[in-house]
C-alpha cells in the first residue's frame, strides 16, 4: 500500500502539467530583472493581494524576515501571537537577521486591545520601541485557524494609530480565502507587508513572495540579495507558481473537506479527540488522552502513514493535493486502531 504522507502540505510533488509548464518556461537572469516568467508571477501575486508590487523569494522564512527587516531598525520590537511561525519556526532569524525583539502575546489570536496594551513607544530609552504587529493567517500551530476580518481591521487600525507597521504572514492565505469564501485581496487589505507561500497548499515545489509598496519591494530586493536569495534563470520555478495559482487554488476546497472527513472519522475513537470547531482549513490537530504523540507517530509510520508530533500528546495531520478521500480515511483508521490499543 502506498505511503500516506500527512506531515505537511509541503510534501507534494509537481503534477505532470506543472512539470510541463516548468520545462517550457521562458527564462532570463532574475538578478538583472530579466526573467519574464518571474515578472509575470510577481505581477499576478501583486494583483491578487491588491499591492503595488511583489518579489519572488526562495522561501517563506526569507519573505517574512526581509519584510520585517525592511521596515524596522535593529533593536525594535515586534508583537506576535503565541506560537507564531516567525518566532517559533524560522531558526531565530527574527533576532539574528531582522534584529528584532519579540513581544510574545499569551494567545495566538489576539485583539486590538492586546496590541494597545503591549505597545511601547519610543519615548522611554529603557524599552525596545514596538514597531510591528505581525499576524499569521491561517495560524499553523492553532490548526489552520482563520482570523476574523473585523478583528484584523481593528488590529490594523490600532497599529497604524500607534505609528506601527502591520505585517501579514500569509503563508496559507490561499486556504483562508477559500475557507472564508472571500479573496486574498480582502484578507490582505490594510497590511503594510504581506508574505505568501507557493509550496504549501498550492503544491508548487518551492518559492514564496513578499508584497507591498514599490518602495518597500525595492528595499526587499536588496535584502534578498544580501541574504543569498538572488537567483538567476528562476523562471523555471516561477512557472510552477503560476501554474499552481491558475489550477490549484480552487481545488483546496477538497483539502478542507478531506481534513473534515479525517476528523469526523476519528470522532468517537478511543483515546483521541479532535476539536472540529477549530478545524477551518486543511490542518487537523489530534490530541491523545493517553500515550505519547511520538509513539503513535512511529507506529503509524510502520503502517505507511506519516504524521507530525507537536508536543507530548498532539499530532498534526495536513491534507493536500497528493492525498485523496480514501487516503485520509485510511489514515484515520490507522490512528484509531493504534490509539485503541494504548493503555489507559
Amino acid at each position: 500500500m502506498a505511503t500516506i504522507d500527512l506531515r505537511s502540505d509541503t510534501v507534494t510533488r509537481p503534477t505532470p502539467a506543472m512539470r510541463k509548464a516548468m520545462a517550457e518556461a521562458e527564462v532570463g537572469d532574475d538578478v538583472y530583472g530579466d526573467d519574464p516568467t518571474v515578472k509575470r508571477l510577481e505581477e499576478r501575486v501583486a494583483d491578487l493581494l491588491g499591492t503595488e508590487a511583489a518579489l519572488f523569494v526562495p522561501s517563506g522564512t526569507m519573505a517574512n524576515q526581509i519584510a520585517l527587516r525592511a521596515q524596522t531598525r535593529h533593536g525594535d520590537e515586534v508583537i506576535v501571537g503565541k506560537d507564531a511561525h516567525i518566532w517559533r519556526y524560522e531558526s531565530g532569524a527574527l533576532a539574528a537577521l531582522a534584529g528584532l525583539q519579540a513581544n510574545l502575546l499569551a494567545t495566538p489570536m489576539f485583539t486590538a486591545a492586546d496590541v494597545r496594551a503591549a505597545y511601547k513607544g519610543p519615548g522611554d530609552v529603557h524599552n525596545a520601541p514596538t514597531r510591528v504587529v505581525a499576524i499569521e493567517n491561517t495560524h499553523n500551530m492553532s490548526g489552520g485557524v482563520c482570523w476574523d476580518r473585523g478583528q484584523l481591521d481593528e488590529i490594523i487600525e490600532t497599529a497604524h494609530a500607534l505609528g506601527m507597521i502591520a505585517h501579514l504572514d500569509g503563508a496559507r492565505l490561499w486556504n483562508a480565502a477559500i475557507a472564508g469564501e472571500t479573496t486574498e485581496k480582502q484578507l490582505a487589505r490594510g497590511f503594510d507587508s504581506i508574505s505568501v507561500c507557493l509550496s504549501k497548499g498550492l503544491g508548487a515545489p518551492v518559492g514564496s513572495l513578499v508584497a507591498g509598496s514599490r518602495d518597500f519591494i525595492r528595499a526587499c530586493t536588496r535584502l534578498r540579495k544580501m541574504y543569498g536569495g538572488g537567483m538567476r534563470q528562476v523562471g523555471i520555478l516561477a512557472a510552477a507558481g503560476l501554474h499552481a495559482l491558475d489550477h490549484h487554488r480552487a481545488r483546496m476546497r477538497d483539502d478542507h473537506a478531506n481534513a473534515r472527513a479525517f476528523a469526523d472519522a476519528l470522532s468517537g475513537a478511543r483515546n483521541v479527540r479532535v476539536d472540529t470547531s477549530r478545524l477551518h482549513t486543511n490542518i487537523a490537530m489530534v490530541d491523545l488522552e493517553t500515550g505519547t504523540a511520538a509513539a503513535v507517530v512511529e507506529k503509524a509510520r510502520a503502517r505507511g502513514v506519516l504524521l507530525g508530533a507537536l508536543g507530548p500528546t498532539r499530532i498534526r495531520a495536513v491534507t493536500h493535493l497528493d492525498v485523496d478521500r480514501v487516503a485520509v480515511l485510511r489514515a484515520a483508521e490507522v490512528i484509531a486502531e493504534i490509539a485503541h490499543a494504548l493503555p489507559i
